[in-house]
């Protein structure tokens, strides 16, 4: 599932809901960026728990760490800790 809206007649469906559920890697960011950058998966899951993890490491160890959301997109530290913050980030998954 994808949170970007669709531009097909320019609609505007109003605010989209996050997809929290939607399956996630974490990465650790010094890890070279290399050839093989994306075989380097610490931990899968969903974009929720994997927020939940990097927000349960002690505040110096969470900036190593990115969230790459399947298809869409990639959420550094600055990014999870909003999404942790957001009214609607679940408690846990159901």
């Amino acid at each position: 599932m994808s949170d970007i809206p669709s531009t097909i007649r320019a609609e505007s469906a109003g605010p989209e809901r996050f997809h929290w559920e939607d399956s996630a890697e974490l990465h650790k960011c010094a890890d070279g960026g290399g050839l093989f950058h994306n075989l380097k998966v610490i931990r899968r899951g969903s974009v929720s728990e994997l927020v939940r993890f990097v927000m349960s490491l002690p505040e110096d160890e969470q900036d190593d760490y990115a969230i790459q959301k399947d298809g869409d997109r990639t959420f550094r530290i600055g990014e999870i800790r909003a999404l942790s913050r957001r009214a609607d980030f679940p408690a846990t998954d159901a």
